[in-house]
C-alpha cells in the first residue's frame, strides 16, 4: 500500500514545494502568483524535468478546486436572486458567445483548418474561465456588489452552454441529426431541474433538521456540508451533467441556511489548495517541444481573442445600460478562454471529430489567454493576490 501511494505523495510534495519556491520568485518580481503555479507545471511536469510524470492524475485532483469554487459561489447566492440574474444575463451571454464563436471559427478557416476543426475550435474558445474570473475577484465584490452578480450569472449561463456543447460532441455520429440534438438538450434541462428539486428537498427534510440538532458541533456541520457538495457533484456527473453544476446546485440549496456563511469561510483554504493543483496541471500540459507554426498562430489568436472578448462584452454591457466602470472591469475579467476548452477538446477527441493539430492549437490559445488575462487583471484591478496594496482586496 505504501509503495503504491509513494509516487503520488512525492508528486504532491514536489508540486507544493515548487509552487512555493516559484511563487516567492514571482512575488519578488511583482508578478501574479497564479502564473507561478502554471510555470511550476511547465518546469517539473512531464514536458519539463519530469518530476511529475503525468498531468492527468493532478488534473483530476485539481478539479476538486473547481468543484469547491462553484459550491462556495452557490453558498452565497439565494435562489430567487439567482433566477433574476439569469434573466438579466441570458441575452448578453448568448449574444457574446455567438460572436466569439464566429470570430474564432473564421480565424481558423483563414489559416486553413477544416470546417469541422474550425467549428469545434470556435465552440471551445467562446466561453470565459469560471476559475480565473471568480478567483481573481475580491470576495466582497463577488457576493455584495453589482459587478460580482453580473460576472457570476454570465459564467453560470456559459457553463450550461458548455455542458450542452460537450453533450452534443459526446453524441458523435448523432451530431448531424437536429431532432436528436434538440431531444438531448431538453433531456439535459430535465435532468438539471430534477437534480435541483431533489437537492432542495434534501436540504429541507434532511440537512436542515440535522443542522438544527447538531449545530453546536462545528466539525459536523463542516463535514456534512462538504459531503453534500460531493454527493450532488457525483450524482450530476452520473446523470450526464457536470461535477461543477452539481456542486453549484448543492451550494444554492444550502444557501437558505444560516450556517452557509460560516461554512464558506472554513472551505476557502481547502479550495485554494486544490486550485494550486488545477493551475499546475495547466502548465504541465504544455509541451514546448511540439511548437510549430500553428502554435505561434495559437498565441496570436490568444491575444486577438482577449481583445475581441473585451470589446464584445463592453458593447453588450453598454446595450444593457451598465455603468462604464462596470463595463470596463467586467469585460477585462471575462476576456480569457475557459477551462471548458480542454473538456470540449477531450469530448471531440473521444468522438474522433478533431485533428491532433487542432487539439494542440486549442491548448496553446487557451493557455495564452489564461496568462495574458491574469496578468492584465492583477495589474489593473482589485484582486486577492495583487502585489499592490491599493489593489489587494478579499
Amino acid at each position: 500500500m505504501h509503495s503504491e501511494l509513494a509516487p503520488l505523495i512525492f508528486e504532491l510534495c514536489a508540486i507544493i514545494i515548487s509552487a512555493a519556491l516559484l511563487g516567492t520568485v514571482f512575488l519578488y518580481a511583482r508578478q501574479p502568483i497564479i502564473l507561478a503555479y502554471i510555470a511550476a507545471g511547465m518546469l517539473i511536469g512531464p514536458h519539463g524535468i519530469n518530476l511529475v510524470t503525468s498531468a492527468e492524475n493532478i488534473t483530476q485532483i485539481g478539479n476538486l478546486g473547481v468543484i469547491l469554487l462553484l459550491f462556495l459561489i452557490g453558498l452565497n447566492l439565494q435562489p430567487k436572486k439567482l433566477l433574476t440574474l439569469f434573466q438579466e444575463s441570458a441575452l448578453i451571454t448568448l449574444g457574446t458567445c455567438a460572436a466569439f464563436f464566429a470570430f474564432s471559427t473564421l480565424f481558423c478557416l483563414a489559416i486553413a483548418f477544416s470546417l469541422r476543426d474550425a467549428a469545434i475550435i470556435g465552440a471551445a474558445l467562446m466561453f470565459s474561465s469560471t476559475v480565473i474570473g471568480l478567483k481573481l475577484i475580491p470576495t466582497t465584490t463577488l457576493h455584495h456588489k453589482r459587478l460580482g452578480e453580473i460576472i457570476t450569472s454570465i459564467l453560470l449561463v456559459q457553463d450550461i452552454l458548455a455542458i450542452s456543447v460537450i453533450i452534443f460532441l459526446n453524441m458523435g455520429d448523432g451530431m448531424g441529426n437536429g431532432n436528436v440534438m434538440l431531444l438531448s438538450f431538453l433531456l439535459m434541462l430535465g435532468k438539471f431541474a430534477l437534480v435541483c428539486l431533489l437537492a432542495f428537498m434534501g436540504v429541507r427534510y434532511v440537512i436542515l433538521p440535522l443542522f438544527r440538532r447538531f449545530d453546536v458541533i462545528q466539525e459536523y456541520s463542516f463535514v456534512t456540508t462538504l459531503a453534500w457538495c460531493f454527493l450532488w457533484a457525483e450524482l450530476s456527473h452520473q446523470v450526464g451533467l457536470s461535477y461543477e453544476s452539481g456542486a453549484f446546485i448543492a451550494g444554492i440549496s444550502i444557501a437558505v441556511s444560516q450556517v452557509s456563511q460560516a461554512i464558506s469561510v472554513h472551505l476557502k483554504p481547502l479550495r485554494e489548495f486544490f486550485l494550486i493543483l488545477f493551475f499546475f496541471a495547466i502548465g504541465a500540459r504544455m509541451d514546448i517541444s511540439q511548437a510549430n507554426l500553428y502554435s505561434l498562430l495559437g498565441v496570436l489568436l490568444g491575444f486577438l481573442l482577449i481583445a475581441v472578448k473585451y470589446g464584445g462584452f463592453a458593447l453588450a454591457l453598454k446595450w444593457a445600460k451598465e455603468k462604464p466602470t462596470v463595463r470596463h472591469e467586467l469585460s477585462a475579467r471575462l476576456s480569457q478562454a475557459s477551462e471548458f476548452s480542454f473538456l470540449v477538446t477531450y469530448a471531440a477527441m473521444q468522438a474522433e471529430l478533431l485533428s491532433q493539430q487542432a487539439v494542440l492549437f486549442i491548448q496553446i490559445t487557451t493557455i495564452t489567454t489564461f496568462i495574458v488575462s491574469t496578468y492584465w487583471v492583477v495589474k489593473r484591478f482589485p484582486t486577492p493576490i495583487s502585489i499592490e496594496k491599493n489593489l489587494r482586496q478579499d
